[in-house]
């Protein structure tokens, strides 16, 4: 599949490219996924969109915020810092191209971007929790609980360039998380236990 990826300011993008990124996002976000949302937000005008033709005709976009200008926080403060990270963000593949790897090129050349211009700097994305292995399969690691955004499941992943150990990114984060799963499934255990004893 012959594709064109280009990555775009605001005002580099001409008035045709940003009705059919507005209108994929809105169809991707709002209308497939059912979720009433402000998906036009101030942040369009302040980061870089990372956008694939194909004959002229957008196919898949992902938009990429600097380090001011992201929202995003770490959930684990004491392993990453409080400094603000670049943030991937928006990505869609339109239907008729998913599952042809559009996806995996479009976040290796934002993160590439990114490393390129934030150096040493850790990524930030809200994920929906449904697309944690593939996030993970580009080196991200989960931070902190899922929580709902708009009534989906998202949770934190990071993807730090200073945490590298056999080719295999560390996650304190995610084995803390490991461990409080565990641990609450033993306090409901012995929660169930306990009323078991009592009602006998």
């Amino acid at each position: 599949m012959a594709y064109k990826l280009s990555i775009k300011t605001f005002d580099e993008l001409t008035n045709v490219d940003l009705y059919h990124i507005l209108r994929a996002r809105s169809q991707v976000f709002v209308v497939e996924q059912n979720c009433a949302y402000q998906d036009i937000d101030e942040v369009d005008f302040d980061c870089l969109h990372l956008v694939a033709h194909q004959n002229e005709m957008l196919i898949g976009y992902c938009r990429i915020i600097a380090p001011e200008f992201s929202t995003l926080m770490p959930k684990t403060i004491g392993v990453y810092g409080a400094k603000p990270m670049p943030s991937i963000g928006r990505v869609l593949v339109m239907p008729e191209y998913r599952g042809t790897g559009l996806a995996r090129k479009m976040m290796k050349q934002a993160i590439k971007y990114c490393h390129k211009h934030y150096r040493k700097i850790p990524i930030i994305i809200s994920a929906q929790t449904y697309l944690t292995q593939f996030y993970q399969s580009l080196g991200f690691v989960i931070d902190g609980m899922p929580y709902l955004e708009d009534g989906i499941e998202h949770v934190t992943m990071i993807l730090d360039p200073n945490q590298k150990k056999k080719g295999k990114t560390i996650s304190v984060a995610a084995t803390t998380t490991k461990l409080l799963y565990g641990l609450l499934v033993l306090l409901a255990a012995v929660f169930i236990i306990g009323l078991l004893y009592l009602m006998v």
